[in-house]
Parts: structure tokens; sequence; C-alpha cells
């Protein structure tokens, strides 16, 4: 029998928010980088109980790669969202 990896944990809306500040883009760009929508993304970045929405690793990872040039720091993104 094969072990499933673990599942990474979903980015929060601080992470994500600060993400894309690095990058230096709005929602609107970061939300164009991985072919999503402005409203997903504002959502992604909610505290506010109902419009709060966790964005999948996945996404997160690929806006990561999108847009970290420094493999360090990708790394070090990567890190502090625990698995």
């Amino acid at each position: 029998m094969t072990r499933r990896p673990k599942r990474k944990a979903r980015p929060t809306a601080a992470e994500v928010r600060a993400a894309r500040k690095k990058a230096g883009l709005t929602q609107t760009q970061a939300a164009q980088v991985i072919y999503s929508t402005l409203s997903a993304w504002q959502k992604w970045e909610s505290d506010e109980g109902a419009e709060a929405r966790r964005m999948h690793p996945a996404l997160f990872e690929l806006f990561l790669l999108k847009t970290t040039h420094d493999m360090v720091a990708f790394v070090e993104a990567m890190r502090r969202v625990k698995a």
C-alpha cells in the first residue's frame, strides 16, 4: 500500500495579499497571472466571514512561480505555507 502525500495547507488571506504586493501587482493583474477572475482574487484576500475563501495551494504555488524570479524567495514562501 502506498501512502498519499500530505496535503499542503491553504494560504491565508494575509499570505495571498503579501505575495501579490511583493510582486507589485494589482488584484486584477494578479488574477490574470493565474487565469482567474478579479472577484475570486478578492475573496482569496478577504478576511470577511461569508466573503472569505481560501485559495487552493496549487494556484498559490503557480502564482509564486510565475511572479518570483528568486528561487530562494520562492522556497521560503512555500515553507511558510506549511504542509
